[in-house]
C-alpha cells in the first residue's frame, strides 16, 4: 500500500511539474494600431483572458502601425524576450510566414486574430459570411423582399469577400431584390466611400438599400445620400464600431439602420484560450475558429455592449 501511495505521489508531482512548465508566463501581442478602438478592445480581451490563466502573466503589447517590417521586428523581439505565446493581427496573410515559422522553431505558439496568417498554429476571426448575410437580410425583411440595392465593395481581402458573398447569398433568396452595383471599391474608408457612393447614387436614381462592407464606408455613404438629397434609403454594414453605435442612436442619421457587429474583445479572449490549450498539447478542433456576429439595430443598440464597453466582469 505504501508503495502505491508513493508511486501515486510521484505521478502527481510529475503532472504538477509538467503543468507548471507549460504555464503562460508571457505573451507578445502585435496589433494594427493601438489608437484604433478595435485593437484597443483586442488588447483588453487578451489581457483579461491571459490574467485568468496567470494573474502574473507578462504582456508585451505593441501596435505595428500597418508597417509590415515593424511587425516582423516585433515578432523577432518577442522571440528574443522568450514569450510563450504570440497573438497577432497579421499585416499580411502570406508575408509573415517566415517570421511565424521562426517563432515556432523557438517553441512559441502563434495565434492570428481577426484575419488568418499562413503558418499560424490557429486563427480566430469573425464569421464574415454570416455577418454579411444578417446585415443584408435586415433590409430584405424591411422592404418585404422587393427593392434595388447597391453593395459598396471594399479592399479585396478575405473578410470583405466573405461579407459580400454573405450579402449576395441573402439577396439571391429574394427574387424581388435587384443588385444595381457590387464591384465598386470604397477602400474601407469614409472619404472613399463617400466619393464612390455619390457616383453610384448619381448613376442610379432608384435605390432602396445600401450595404457597405464596413462602418467607415457606411458613414461616407450616408453623407453622400444627404448631399444628393436622397432619403428613405436603408443603409447597413459590418463592424459595430463606436462611430456607428453613435449613429444608430442619433435621430439625425435615420438611414443608417443596422451593423453586424464584430467583437474584438471576444476574438482575443478566444485566441488566448486556444493558445493556452496549444501550450498544453490540446489542438483546436479546426484551424480557424469563427466567432458569430450579432446584428445591432436602432431598436437594440441601447443594449449593445460595444468595443469600448467595460468587459472586466467577464
Amino acid at each position: 500500500m505504501l508503495k502505491k501511495i508513493l508511486l501515486a505521489g510521484a505521478a502527481l508531482a510529475l503532472v504538477a511539474g509538467t503543468a507548471q512548465a507549460k504555464e503562460l508566463k508571457s505573451i507578445g501581442i502585435s496589433l494594427g494600431s493601438l489608437g484604433n478602438p478595435f485593437f484597443q478592445a483586442l488588447a483588453k480581451g487578451a489581457e483579461f483572458e491571459a490574467k485568468k490563466t496567470n494573474p502574473n502573466v507578462k504582456l508585451l503589447t505593441f501596435g505595428y502601425e500597418y508597417d509590415l517590417g515593424k511587425q516582423v521586428q516585433q515578432i523577432d523581439n518577442f522571440i528574443a524576450a522568450g514569450v510563450d505565446l504570440i497573438l497577432l493581427n497579421p499585416g499580411d496573410p502570406h508575408a509573415l510566414k517566415p517570421a511565424i515559422e521562426k517563432a515556432q522553431k523557438a517553441g512559441i505558439k502563434v495565434i492570428a486574430v481577426d484575419t488568418y496568417a499562413d503558418g499560424a498554429d490557429a486563427a480566430v476571426t469573425t464569421d464574415n459570411v454570416q455577418a454579411g448575410t444578417i446585415a443584408c437580410q435586415y433590409f430584405i425583411d424591411k422592404l418585404g423582399g422587393k427593392g434595388n440595392v447597391i453593395i459598396e465593395n471594399g479592399p479585396h481581402v478575405s473578410s470583405v469577400i466573405d461579407r459580400v458573398d454573405g450579402c449576395k447569398a441573402a439577396i439571391a433568396k429574394a427574387p424581388g431584390m435587384k443588385i444595381l452595383s457590387s464591384d465598386q471599391d470604397g477602400k474601407g474608408q469614409r472619404d472613399a466611400g463617400l466619393n464612390v457612393m455619390k457616383s453610384l447614387l448619381t448613376r442610379f436614381p432608384d435605390v432602396q438599400a445600401i450595404f457597405a462592407i464596413n462602418d467607415p464606408q457606411t458613414l461616407g455613404s450616408e453623407l453622400a445620400a444627404k448631399q444628393l438629397n436622397r432619403t428613405n434609403i436603408i443603409i447597413t454594414s459590418v463592424d459595430g464600431a463606436p462611430d456607428i453605435e453613435a449613429a444608430l442612436k442619433d435621430p439625425k442619421t435615420p438611414m443608417i439602420q443596422a451593423s453586424a457587429s464584430q467583437d474584438p474583445y471576444a476574438l482575443a479572449r478566444k485566441g488566448v484560450d486556444i493558445g493556452v490549450d496549444l501550450l498544453n498539447g490540446k489542438a483546436p478542433s479546426q484551424k480557424i475558429t469563427l466567432v458569430p456576429s450579432t446584428l445591432v439595430t436602432r431598436d437594440n443598440v441601447k443594449d449593445y455592449k460595444g468595443w469600448q464597453a467595460d468587459r472586466t466582469g467577464g
